[in-house]
């Protein structure tokens, strides 16, 4: 019986704000498509303070954010602006190439403001690598909710326990968050080849097997697994199939080619990347 592996985050602190880095790891490359999760927070960011990503390049994936507190304005290069909320979800398809930024609006950086929330990449399959950019914004009255007894999710993207996110996926995809109260229930059936369960915040058990905050439970397939409320607990579920072929990540790029790879470096250092309107700013390219 394969057992859970267990992974707990790199915290980062960026000045003032953490981030933990959850995905990829030793061990735990990627959960099916999704290979990137990072935690934003939870940070409390004082009157005049907040986050501001600068316009930086993306190719080959799908950015995922969504909020448990605060927000952030989403600007790209194709003329998008959209604040997200908690209980949202911003969805960006990179494919070919887009530029965005990430910064703390007007309004809560003027009085002060909190954030949490979990970003994730997920690769693009091989027949949609290079597809068009695009955005999506959905609000928290059009995502599906997953609710038992003492469990309230929302079911952010792709299909699972019946339900289908307006956020679809070309591919096989479930990505669920939310709470767990004490003592409640969820099962967590073995229909995807490649689970993980990350606990924001709180503590929960899996199959008697105690998971505090900030650890990520990367679980084996082909068998049920029961998850229980330990206290109250906020959770992230992941899962799909594995992925269609391997993927190269060197900083904001994804690639089943490690060619498209160098010739995204060499565009971003070249300027021939869109720009992100109304910024003049950007992230240079790393130098490793």
């Amino acid at each position: 019986m394969n057992p859970i592996h267990l992974i707990t985050g790199q915290r980062k602190d960026l000045g003032g704000f953490e981030v933990a880095r959850l995905l990829p790891q030793i061990g735990a490359r990627n959960v099916g498509h999704v290979v990137f999760l990072d935690h934003m927070g939870p940070a409390s960011f004082p009157a005049g303070a907040g986050i501001d990503v600068r316009p930086h390049p993306h190719i080959g994936l799908a950015t995922l954010t969504f909020l448990f507190e605060g927000t952030i304005t989403h600007r790209d290069s194709l003329g998008v602006v959209e604040d997200i909320r908690p209980g949202e979800v911003n969805w960006m398809t990179a494919g070919c190439g887009v530029v965005h930024s990430e910064r703390t609006p007007a309004a809560p950086r003027a009085s002060g403001s909190r954030l949490d929330g979990l970003q994730a990449w997920i690769a693009l399959p091989l027949g949609h690598e290079e597809d068009p950019p695009a955005f999506e914004h959905h609000g928290r009255e059009s995502i599906p909710r997953i609710e038992r007894p003492g469990v309230a999710l929302q079911l952010i993207a792709g299909s699972g326990y019946g339900e289908h996110s307006p956020v679809r996926f070309p591919g096989e995809l479930c990505y669920l968050a939310g709470e767990l109260a004490d003592g409640a229930r969820l099962v967590l059936e073995p229909e995807f080849a490649e689970r993980a369960v990350y606990v924001v915040s709180g503590e929960v058990e899996l199959d008697h097997q105690r998971l505090p905050a900030g650890q990520l439970a990367a679980l084996p397939g082909g068998r049920k697994l029961t998850l229980a409320g330990r206290g109250p607990a906020r959770i992230a579920i992941l899962a799909g199939a594995p992925l269609d072929a391997p993927r190269h990540l060197w900083w904001n790029f994804v690639s089943s080619r490690r060619e498209r790879i160098e010739q995204a470096k060499a565009d971003w250092q070249a300027g021939r990347f869109p720009v992100v309107p109304g910024e003049s700013e950007w992230i240079p390219l790393p130098e490793r």
